[in-house]
């Protein structure tokens, strides 16, 4: 049986964000290190998104940024300038290549392909148990989706998702403004749920068109196409365009409380862990953080924060109440975001969605929105059920 000092389960976002973080921190550089991930993971199997106002290790190899975005929803349309922050967008493939090639450097770092089919705690670290052969580690870092369709309690907590499709078209002509994202275009029919269309512009005749939804049911491939064609052919005018890469997804958004630890040794990451923020799927920007703290104390002390996320209840309770109000009446969702993007500076809505706002910040923003929505949320919440429509 191997022996490591930390073991990381799966490549993707999280697991390869902990890795590189692992890689950059001398004080561990004496630390062995085993990665071990099913997929070759040689494909542009997908994208993520973030905004910052301050340098983040990841900003080197995104595909674009953008200082401007803009919302609109009927009767309300505004491009926003960024002012100190950025958005930006990094392919799947870049930063996959990106980190293997950080660990090909790094002697203490070996990557293997497997799955891993049992983990478990033991007296004086974790076992695992994989297709590539038996590990043993001191500390287990598990990046696996969670099985939430096994773990679901409908009357007490709520599950939707963020789904989509997106399709990367490209023109002859210039039809698209590359200097602005479309962060949220809730023109479109609502259907009572919270349906709108994103658009990241990479130049004047290519952009990723994505049609989303936050809702409980995934939608047939057809109607998803349907949105975006009816999206692009008022945005283009009747123009020709290549459709270049397709990009289809799922994100769980749900109160469900998802241990940050497994019992002593065995500490969960990405959505696993509850770093995709539930009521935006947003989480790429909380696995880095997530992996700079994890790195942080292991450097320090040895070991993993007692609190491994620092997340503070009442941005679990905002959360909570947003779902209950995207389950109940999803098409009130539009307003929400309305008022919100209407009434508040951008600065204090990316700050709220980063759960850094003081809590008078916090008092300005939900006085900025309609309470109705809410206060029927929160009696729902008393009651301890989810609302229903």
């Amino acid at each position: 049986m191997s022996e490591y000092d930390y073991l990381i389960v799966g490549g993707s976002a999280a697991g390869l964000s902990l890795a590189y973080h692992l890689a950059q921190e001398p004080r561990l550089a004496g630390k062995k290190v085993l990665l071990i991930e099913p997929d070759a993971k040689d494909q542009n199997d997908r994208t993520w998104s973030y905004w910052s106002d301050t340098p983040m290790v990841f900003d080197g190899i995104a595909a674009h940024e953008w200082r401007q975005i803009a919302f609109r929803s009927p009767g309300f349309e505004k491009v926003i300038d960024l002012g100190a922050y950025r958005y930006r967008m990094i392919r799947g493939l870049d930063y996959y290549h990106f980190v293997r090639e950080a660990l090909a450097g790094k002697p203490q770092f070996d990557q293997v392909r497997g799955t891993v089919e049992s983990l478990e705690n033991t007296a004086t670290g974790v076992r695992a148990q994989s297709t590539a052969g038996t590990f043993s580690a001191r500390y287990a870092f598990d990046s696996r989706p969670p099985n939430l369709q096994q773990l679901r309690q409908p009357q007490k907590h709520r599950y939707l998702l963020q789904h989509f499709v997106g399709w990367e078209v490209e023109t002859d002509a210039d039809a698209f403004n590359p200097e602005v994202v479309e962060f949220m275009d809730f023109r479109g029919e609502q259907h009572h749920e919270a349906r709108f269309i994103y658009v990241l512009p990479f130049s004047a005749r290519k952009a990723l068109v994505e049609f989303t939804l936050f809702s409980e049911k995934l939608l047939l491939k057809a109607e998803y196409e349907a949105a975006i064609r009816e999206y692009l052919a008022t945005t283009l005018a009747g123009r020709d365009y290549r459709i270049a890469a397709v990009e289809i997804g799922a994100i769980p958004m749900t109160d469900h409380p998802l241990p940050a630890r497994t019992g002593a040794h065995i500490i969960n990451l990405g959505t696993r862990g509850g770093r995709a923020k539930p009521s935006t799927g947003y989480a790429f920007k909380r696995i880095q953080q997530h992996s700079a703290r994890l790195v942080e104390a292991l450097a320090r002390t040895g070991h993993p924060p007692a609190d491994t996320t620092g997340d503070k209840w009442q941005f679990r309770l905002f959360d909570t109440l947003l779902l209950d109000i995207m389950k109940r009446r999803g098409e009130s969702t539009r307003d929400i975001f309305r008022q919100l993007f209407e009434r508040n500076p951008v600065e204090r809505i990316f700050r709220f969605l980063d759960e850094t706002t003081s809590w008078a910040d916090n008092l300005r923003v939900m006085n900025s929105v309609t309470p109705g929505p809410f206060m029927r949320s929160i009696v729902q919440l008393l009651r301890g059920k989810p609302g229903q429509r």
